[in-house]
């Protein structure tokens, strides 16, 4: 008796020995960005988002954060027709995984053309709040695009975001770029306060991971997200200034190896962003018979390394690629084959040519856009014009400016800025959300006197801002597009008015912007 009295003790002493060493093994989980955190949205912080719409599916995302760094996090999605949820349409069960930073993505599948959907999801014991999301019609009368590019934690508030996420009658926001900035702390302006998390410039994994989860606690984006679906493509500042597929402008031998930090960049934004994986990034969106979206990826599939001048002898060398050869013929592919009356190009650097005066910026072109790759851009022109494409549509990021463009073959030739005569496509771009234009570098009245003189070297230019932030409303009709520019009274609080700075139109069959 005395031996199995003491073997017993032994055993539970060994078991809340175990038990202890276990307890011992769970950590708190912690991030810099929690500093921001709503405890009153927890443990989804980061809201809903949903994106890449089809007609009979779209992707629904959240990010789960526990409390406890645990390897994985049980999740239920539901999908219903209304926001009460008193019937649910769909469902399933799914892991959060550390591996993937908690956050999912469920590809919801048997839906109906043209149809809003709410979707939520529970974890941990808790109801996310509620998405609104929509699926692409099969022959639409209109579609509403909001177009978006380029926002700047430390540069401003997201108010513009906040501004799309209140229109009932957006259909999808179209974001062309610079979701995230990689940045250090300080880099891009410090007067609202709001710093950059990690402080330093992102380059590994955890470093994106944690600027795309403190870039999803903004207001502005978080309700945005929760409102539209987003159709989303990347431009340099997801992975590196002027980035290309082998290097960046911001990348330095110091920093490692670069396909490690485009890998990692890469695999944080498929991770916090609602896009469909598995294919590659350039795809495409139907609106049947009314419009086509075609979303380039200008960066990482096929662009190959700037140069710094025209003198340079490799300047145009056919070699140069801004698409690379396999994207530049799916390109030319779903520009023939499109029975749509619009043909949409989701663009993320200017495609129009460019004179810039000395007062505006420093070269004469800008090589990092369109106008870089001279022998490329030149193929597009020609494929467009020998196959009689017509009624397309350049929609543009990048600039943190607002362009409204006759797009020419040669500007100061053949074409006419009174008839727009060899002009064969329009193009819009879209000014920043909050990251810096020249209104943060000059006065008012100089950048005014600035874009004017752009205009005089530019006639087939017919509008730029390059002093507001805010969007770009492209509404789509059989016989017209309209082009609505809106900009934000401010973006110094995260509180904000906005007003219609422009509004242009182009009619079915021309060029012409009036």
């Amino acid at each position: 008796m005395v031996h199995r009295f003491f073997l017993l003790v032994s055993l539970s002493a060994l078991i809340f020995s175990s038990c202890q060493t276990n307890e011992k093994q769970v950590t708190k989980f912690s991030e810099p960005v929690s500093i921001h955190y709503d405890s009153s949205m927890a443990p989804f912080y980061h809201g809903v988002a949903s994106g890449d719409p089809l007609t009979d599916r779209v992707i629904i995302w959240t990010r789960v954060t526990p409390e406890d760094s645990v390897s994985s996090i049980p999740v239920t999605w539901e999908v219903s027709q209304n926001p009460s949820f008193d019937a649910i349409l769909r469902s399933d069960s799914t892991q959060a995984l550390s591996e993937k930073d908690y956050t999912i993505k469920a590809d919801v599948a048997g839906l109906q053309p043209g149809q809003v959907y709410f979707y939520r999801f529970t974890a941990l014991g808790k109801i996310s709040i509620t998405g609104k999301t929509k699926t692409l019609p099969l022959n639409p009368d209109s579609v509403k695009l909001a177009v978006v590019s380029c926002a700047n934690w430390e540069s401003g508030y997201f108010n513009a975001y906040d501004k799309i996420a209140s229109r009932s009658d957006v259909d999808a926001v179209v974001h062309l770029g610079d979701f995230i900035y990689e940045y250090g702390q300080g880099k891009q302006g410090e007067a609202i306060g709001r710093l950059h998390l990690p402080p330093h410039e992102i380059v590994s994994l955890e470093d994106y991971r944690t600027r795309y989860s403190q870039y999803r606690l903004d207001k502005g984006l978080l309700h945005m997200s929760q409102q539209h679906p987003l159709i989303a493509i990347w431009d340099d500042h997801e992975i590196a200034n002027d980035s290309y597929t082998t290097g960046a402008q911001n990348h330095q031998p110091e920093e490692g190896d670069y396909e490690k930090r485009k890998d990692a960049a890469r695999q944080a934004y498929y991770e916090w962003i609602p896009i469909r994986e598995g294919t590659k990034h350039y795809r495409s969106f139907s609106y049947g018979n009314l419009a086509e979206l075609i979303m380039l990826d200008e960066r990482l599939e096929g662009r190959t390394k700037p140069v710094d001048s025209i003198s340079d002898p490799d300047f145009m060398s056919e070699s140069r690629s801004m698409l690379g050869a396999e994207q530049l013929a799916w390109f030319e592919t779903k520009l023939k084959a499109s029975e749509a009356t619009w043909k949409v190009i989701g663009n993320q650097v200017l495609f129009a040519d460019l004179l810039q005066s000395k007062s505006f910026r420093k070269s004469p072109r800008n090589f990092d856009s369109w106008d870089g790759f001279p022998a490329e851009k030149k193929q597009v022109i020609k494929f467009i014009q020998s196959n009689q494409l017509k009624d397309l549509i350049f929609v543009t990021g990048d600039t943190h400016a607002s362009w409204a463009i006759e797009v020419a073959t040669d500007v100061g030739k053949s074409y006419n800025p009174e008839t727009s005569h060899g002009a064969f496509a329009v193009e819009f771009g879209t000014t920043s959300i909050s990251s810096g234009n020249d209104d943060e570098r000059y006065p008012t009245e100089q950048v005014k006197a600035m874009e004017a003189d752009l205009l005089k070297l530019n006639p087939h230019i017919k509008y730029v801002n390059d002093r507001d932030h805010g969007y770009l409303l492209l509404t789509l009709f059989p016989e017209k597009v309209v082009s609505e520019w809106y900009y934000m009274e401010t973006i110094l609080k995260p509180e904000s008015t906005e007003y219609q700075g422009k509004k242009v139109e182009v009619t079915r069959g021309s060029v012409k912007l009036k």
